[in-house]
């Protein structure tokens, strides 16, 4: 079997989604490029970033967008006086139950799946994209079967917050982002068809990515595309705890919807599929010495030091397949290492053990704690932190690239934490999957 979307049609109708969204009664077009606006809102009020992306202040903005907005359910305010009977979980059921009562969600009328397409800017390279995704319900597999696969470890403390809110609100609210390879695009030529009508979403999410929803309704549609996807292996691009937490969950409910989980699928193949690199920032090192450093870097290979921080972004941005290219700043001087790739050799991992490891003595449970490092996406703002005095050195690193993570996750292998930043990140409250019976 392959990626389990073989099933019957009739297994994708338990995705219910939001009127405000959705129903194009309760709509008005007001201009071209403008969102949709309904009887709840402007949509952008309604749907959030992933639930591990909402800071608290931006939290906050949600709180105060619309009191339909989703993040009271994926993640509301904790109070000093919650209790076992009131707190976090049960108030996100009693709005989930409150907002399918009210009729401020609702169930899809028949089986869809989903067109998902964000168009958007590469934050280091400036390209205009499209990257396209499919909504769907999938069949949760153990990693064990080979169907689907990982790149990444994951970690107890988010699993067990989700493992709570899927108890007790028995939805899920943002899709995995899982990848799929099909160079003949077959998937992706159904989706473009579908998106030559006027979309039933149109999200500015306030980070340069516009994202477009159509739906993809009917008996022979559906099974086209579940043909296409049938022998398809799965790589989880975002969503890994989601997905084990979704996975566990199945073996304890009885429902036969829990055996899925929502899903968008992207062809890993296809040229708007963007990883962006994810920089290492060394802040707080005891005894931190800068020549050492840039002493123990020469040892690794040819290290040049550059003139202008437009030098050090062209060599970074200079990909090889055969090299590892890494960038050094530091306070008043930037230097460039060069090394030899060895089979399998990832840039992060390099980076991790003979330079933040063997050279500087920052362990993996430092890492692990994020006792010594901060993550910064975009060069621009890792110099930034540097000149502002937040570290003391920063390396800049080329992206991960997609084959080098199918080469991983379909070997078995796994990548060291952020070695992959897949941007635009999946809206949740697009689609929600409620596990009804």
């Amino acid at each position: 079997m392959g990626a389990a979307l073989t099933q019957r049609p009739e297994l994708y109708n338990a995705v219910v989604i939001q009127v405000p969204l959705f129903d194009m009664l309760a709509y008005t077009h007001i201009g071209a490029g403008a969102s949709w606006v309904g009887e709840y809102g402007d949509p952008a009020n309604l749907v959030t970033q992933p639930y591990d992306k909402v800071y608290p202040d931006m939290q906050a903005r949600y709180l105060a967008a619309s009191p339909y907005n989703l993040v009271r359910i994926i993640l509301g305010e904790r109070f000093d006086t919650d209790t076992a009977d009131n707190n976090v979980y049960t108030r996100a059921k009693g709005h989930l139950e409150a907002w399918i009562r009210d009729g401020i969600l609702e169930r899809e009328a028949e089986p869809a799946l989903f067109a998902y397409f964000q168009q958007f800017q590469d934050p280091d390279t400036g390209e205009q994209l499209t990257r396209k995704g499919l909504i769907c319900a999938g069949q949760l597999e153990e990693y064990s079967a080979g169907v689907v696969h990982r790149h990444e470890q994951t970690l107890t403390g988010p699993k067990k917050d989700r493992t709570e809110l899927l108890k007790h609100t028995e939805a899920h609210y943002g899709q995995i982002f899982l990848l799929y390879p099909d160079e003949t695009g077959g998937v992706d030529a159904l989706l473009d068809a579908a998106a030559q009508s006027e979309p039933l979403m149109r999200v500015d999410d306030g980070y340069g990515s516009l994202h477009l929803l159509w739906r993809i309704a009917g008996a022979e549609a559906i099974a086209r595309i579940q043909a296409l996807m049938a022998d398809k292996k799965l790589v989880i691009a975002d969503g890994h705890h989601r997905y084990e937490t979704a996975l566990n969950y199945s073996k304890e409910s009885p429902k036969a919807d829990a055996k899925r989980v929502m899903m968008t699928l992207v062809n890993m193949h296809s040229p708007g599929l963007r990883i962006l690199a994810t920089h290492r920032l060394v802040h707080s090192l005891a005894g931190f010495d800068a020549a050492k450093l840039v002493a123990a870097l020469g040892a690794l290979g040819t290290l040049r030091k550059v003139a202008s921080k437009a030098e050090l972004k062209a060599a970074v941005q200079a990909i090889d397949p055969a090299r590892i290219v890494l960038g050094i700043a530091l306070p008043g001087a930037s230097y460039v290492l060069d090394v030899d790739r060895a089979a399998g050799m990832l840039d992060v991992t390099f980076l991790h053990e003979q330079v933040l490891g063997k050279a500087m003595g920052i362990t993996e449970e430092d890492v692990r704690s994020q006792k010594y490092l901060h993550y910064v996406r975009g060069l621009d703002p890792a110099l930034e932190q540097l000149r502002a005095g937040q570290c003391q050195v920063a390396f800049l690193l080329q992206p991960t690239t997609v084959q080098q993570v199918a080469d991983i996750s379909f070997g078995g292998g796994v990548m060291p934490q952020k070695s992959t930043d897949f941007f635009p990140k999946l809206l949740s409250g697009v689609t929600i999957y409620k596990l009804e019976k």
